[in-house]
């Protein structure tokens, strides 16, 4: 069954999260993605915890659950783009590429001389993702950061969290995975479109920090037409009214999603308390949330749900991750997958989340070891045995490690930090 990129070649020389996630999603689609990974240790997440296996003995590149998570669907080759030799093996590549995506601070290809204007010469049809936390310019340009930076700098932190208490992380990357890794995905796949028509590659500038600025379509909106800032605790919809919150039941945790009355009037009905109606959007605190909140506590998460199979009013558990995974919702979804990885034997992982009818993703390779496909994705771009076997000689190029510990991985992070986006 064909899918729906497979004529798309992207270069990915990202690491991490974002750029791994943000080509995840186009690589189950069907691209053709080639991982470019350094002659030391690689993506930084190969190596990250935990690990499946022996970490001592498994060669690295096969170890790490998230980096398996992130990189299936992928080839690897490595090469070391502070040699001329490498330099010029990524071009070769990107001559017949379809995008290059990186994640580097910006600048830092350009001063290995393979930067966006070079790439362009190679290929003027190419696009040029570089995810960054802060964009190509503005004045945080060269700042390091990570998810909660980002997320703190755009009013996304300070708007999470109860009135009068600490602002809150998410369980979930917003940053990284919603304003880096889908914002490039989306931006990738309009830019593309746009070069085969024009023939005119062009960059696609993603900062995590805009695009997570852009959940905040609703609250923006609210402010630049009222001029009130809004407060935590206070949101409509981030448990600012006492019929959409998170409330306590007998034995953990459930939801109140009755933001509509006919919701809500059905749900003060059936628990026999139609004098709440009228207090459906009062703020916390009120005598409505204290009577609201003791009525949640005299039932089960499975009596509620039991209670909303029957009345149909927005009233669903609160899960743990694992019971999640495990729910008839995330299995009849598909949302649960599971594969062949060498070595390893069958591994589980989250599904694709966009369901095409006719043209469907799906797995088709395990995620790569360390250089795994070196020699042969050289060998596509034009190289002879001869001159890959040099490029390797001259370390310009690197296949697989067949036995490399953690620690050796560890001491080479503090000469590769400097380029963390």
């Amino acid at each position: 069954m064909s899918r729906p990129l497979e004529d798309v070649k992207i270069l990915d020389l990202t690491r991490l999260l974002p750029g791994g996630f943000c080509t995840l999603l186009l690589a189950d689609l069907g691209a053709d993605v080639i991982k470019v990974e350094d002659t030391g240790q690689g993506d930084y997440v190969r190596w990250a915890p935990p690990y499946y296996g022996d970490e001592e003995h498994t060669p690295l590149g096969t170890r790490s659950a998230i980096y398996l998570s992130l990189n299936r669907n992928k080839r690897s080759v490595r090469l070391d783009l502070k040699q001329e030799g490498g330099r010029q093996a990524l071009l070769k590549l990107v001559e017949s590429a379809d995008v290059l995506v990186e994640s580097f601070r910006p600048g830092v290809l350009d001063k290995l001389g393979v930067g966006f204007d070079v790439l362009n010469q190679a290929n003027p049809a190419l696009v040029y993702c570089p995810i960054t936390g802060y964009g190509q310019d503005g004045p945080n340009r060269d700042r390091a950061g990570h998810d909660m930076n980002y997320l703190g700098l755009n009013g996304i932190l300070g708007l999470t969290g109860e009135a009068g208490g600490p602002p809150i992380q998410s369980g979930a990357q917003i940053a990284d995975l919603g304003g880096g890794g889908l914002m490039a995905a989306v931006g990738i796949l309009a830019a593309l479109q746009e070069a085969r028509r024009s023939g005119q590659g062009q960059m696609v500038d993603i900062s995590m920090t805009d695009g997570a600025l852009a959940w905040l379509a609703m609250e923006a909106g609210r402010y630049f037409g009222s001029g009130e800032v809004p407060e935590r605790g206070n949101i409509m919809l981030s448990g600012g009214i006492i019929c959409y919150r998170p409330y306590e039941a007998a034995d953990g945790c459930i939801t109140c999603g009755a933001l509509e009355p006919k919701f809500w009037g059905r749900f003060c009905t059936a628990v026999g308390r139609d004098d709440l109606i009228q207090h459906q959007f009062e703020k916390p605190g009120s005598e409505a949330h204290t009577a609201v909140a003791e009525i949640f506590k005299t039932k089960s998460r499975a009596e509620w749900k039991a209670f909303n199979d029957e009345h149909d009013a927005m009233i669903e558990p609160i899960l743990d991750l694992d019971e999640a995974l495990e729910s008839d919702l995330v299995r009849e979804r598909e949302m649960v997958v599971s594969y062949e990885q060498p070595e390893m034997g069958e591994i589980k992982q989250l599904g694709f989340p966009i369901k095409l009818s006719r043209t469907p993703a799906s797995i088709e390779l395990p995620a790569p070891a360390l250089g795994e496909h070196t020699e042969e994705l050289l060998s596509d771009a034009g190289y002879s045995k001869e001159e890959i076997q040099a490029l390797e000689e001259s370390g310009a190029a690197k296949g697989p490690d067949h036995a490399r510990a953690r620690d050796s991985a560890t001491r080479d992070v503090s000469k590769q930090e400097q380029f963390l986006a």
